[in-house]
């Protein structure tokens, strides 16, 4: 059983990789106007895009982004997210940083956080801003999947700093991973066996990410380490308890999947799986009452919906301005998807969705 998991998880990252790569041999097609730097913010390589100054203007907006890929895959430098970011800079004449943190298995949680939150700090810097012109009461935090993963927990930390000059103006998150906590929501059930993103995939993401084995990988699908009897998961249960955060639409008819009896040695053997910087889902109210203004995408055909979902409604619960952009016929990773061959209409649908909600929000 588990030469089969590991089996499917390599033939999925073969895949998903040979997609990456193929595509980044295509054209970029964005403006040619657009400035790119590669460059080191605290030890931490990135890639900033610099639209032309203009003449009547003399600071800009910016957006750090952290990219997706299950913590293992992609890079900032690969063409499906060079060219978001190129569009992103020409669309909304903004400064975007672009994080290019480690990736399982050179390196597992907590250093993918680390290296975003180095880099976003860096950036945060007043003198490091003037560099680059940028306006620091008008930056914001985004990223998807993976990398929104990233993005809500850098948001977290940062707002727990007292003595930061500059803070985020809004965060913005493209069908985020944020929990481990409950591999049975019904988008996890409804979207179980669904492409790009199959349950079974985004489990083995999460063992890699917190360097655990694979063996564990069913007692995670059916929540024995979240079991009623594992005492350390008991103050969490409240904080994504999805029958209450949930709408009618996305509850539908599933019903929620909670072991009397588990095992209680996971928790203990992998504590990043109850750790607020792996999974921003479980961060108290006070800490998601200091969330900037914030926009979370969500896809129908997606097990990662009602993560975004839950997490838009406790951020909304605890005071905070949120926009929850739902798209009925989407699936998850299709907002990088708008390059041909794969130039699909849920791409630019979501695409220009998200950089309408930046250009009016930030």
């Amino acid at each position: 059983c588990h030469l089969i998991h590991y089996l499917r998880l390599s033939h999925h990252l073969i895949v998903l990789n040979y997609l990456i790569c193929t595509f980044d041999k295509l054209k970029s097609v964005s403006s040619e106007d657009i400035k790119i730097t590669d460059a080191v913010f605290d030890g931490v390589e990135v890639r900033v895009f610099e639209p032309p100054a203009k003449e009547d203007e003399s600071l800009k907006r910016s957006v750090v982004y952290i990219h997706g890929g299950g913590w293992a895959l992609a890079s900032a430098r690969t063409s499906l997210y060079n060219n978001l970011c190129r569009i992103m800079a020409e669309s909304l004449n903004a400064v975007v940083v672009s994080v290019e943190y480690r990736l399982v298995p050179e390196v597992c949680f907590p250093e993918q956080y680390h290296d975003a939150l180095r880099a976003t700090k860096h950036f945060l810097q007043p003198d490091v801003l003037a560099e680059y012109s940028v306006d620091p009461s008008r930056i914001a935090i985004s990223g998807d999947s993976a990398g929104g993963n990233l993005a809500a927990a850098v948001c977290q930390q940062l707002s727990k700093e007292e003595d930061l000059p500059v803070r985020p103006k809004l965060q913005a998150l493209i069908y985020p991973v944020l929990q481990a906590f409950d591999f049975n929501t019904p988008s996890y059930q409804q979207n179980m066996n669904m492409p790009v993103l199959p349950r079974y995939v985004m489990v083995n993401y999460w063992i890699d990410y917190i360097n655990g084995d694979y063996e564990l990988a069913h007692e995670l699908l059916v929540n024995n380490h979240t079991a009623l009897n594992v005492g350390r998961a008991l103050s969490f249960r409240a904080r994504l308890n999805w029958t209450v955060l949930l709408p009618p639409s996305f509850k539908k008819s599933y019903k929620p999947v909670v072991q009397a009896t588990g095992t209680a040695a996971i928790v203990e053997r992998l504590p990043a799986l109850l750790d607020v910087r792996a999974v921003p889902l479980l961060a108290d109210d006070a800490t998601l009452a200091r969330q900037p203004r914030t926009y979370v995408l969500t896809c129908e055909n997606d097990v990662l919906r009602d993560d975004g979902a839950m997490y838009a409604r406790r951020l909304e619960r605890a005071g905070v301005p949120v926009t929850l952009d739902h798209f009925h016929d989407c699936f998850h990773g299709c907002m990088i998807f708008t390059v041909w061959p794969t130039d699909f209409s849920a791409g630019v649908q979501t695409r220009n969705s998200y950089v309408k909600w930046l250009d009016e929000n930030l």
